[in-house]
């Protein structure tokens, strides 16, 4: 009986320890908002610093794309499952794409809301396993910079197949982002994807320490 009891107590000491996990919310996305309404994106033609509005609005980006991809590496390492996944990434995606009131920063919001279409349409298409894992990127990116004129939608339906391909290991996009004054929104999502892999790479060891947060 003490034998019993011993390798019970063992048993229990072994159990893997439940970790708790913050997940984006709207407090979160209310905070960025109110620094992002306090910071300066007025320039000095003097200077070639970038104004640091705009040094806000990236963190921001990065925070959200952090975000998602924290939501999907927990799935990838069966801490929640498939369809929570999908719920908890629909969530963010509610509250990022969430309609702005009038403001002096609402413009500069909504196209970072514009950029991160691929992000959640990415991440959506990855849990579900809608994308050719074997396809070369390279044409993607260039069928979808042919067609985004005409065919805005089905060029986000490319960039997302190069998004989900990304979260499963891939490598892109920073050599296809053209260097250009007037980039199309399609070199946006290429941009965001590039977001996208520098996230799964930092991630690459989460959810091994007791207390990671998203």
């Amino acid at each position: 009986m003490v034998a019993k009891k011993s390798s019970k107590k063992a048993a229990e000491l072994e159990a893997p320890t439940k970790l708790f996990y913050i997940f984006y919310s709207q407090d979160r996305w209310d905070n960025w908002l109110n620094i992002l309404a306090e910071s300066d994106f007025s320039s000095d033609n003097d200077s070639e610093e970038i104004p640091e509005g705009y040094h806000i609005l990236d963190k921001f980006s990065d925070d959200i794309t952090l975000a998602a991809i924290k939501i999907i590496r927990l799935y990838q390492n069966d801490r929640i499952s498939l369809e929570d996944a999908r719920t908890k990434l629909r969530g963010v995606e509610e509250i990022v794409m969430e309609k702005l009131p009038e403001s002096e920063i609402m413009e500069i919001v909504e196209s970072m809301q514009v950029s991160m279409l691929v992000l959640f349409a990415s991440g959506q298409k990855y849990l579900n396993n809608l994308y050719f894992k074997n396809e070369n990127i390279k044409n993607f990116v260039k069928e979808g910079r042919k067609i985004f004129d005409n065919d805005p939608k089905s060029a986000l339906d490319i960039a997302s197949s190069i998004g989900a391909t990304v979260i499963n290991g891939a490598s892109c996009c920073g050599k296809y982002v053209r260097e250009t004054d007037e980039p199309t929104l399609f070199d946006e999502w290429l941009v965001e994807i590039e977001r996208i892999a520098d996230a799964v790479k930092s991630l690459k060891n989460f959810d091994e320490e007791i207390g990671d947060v998203q």
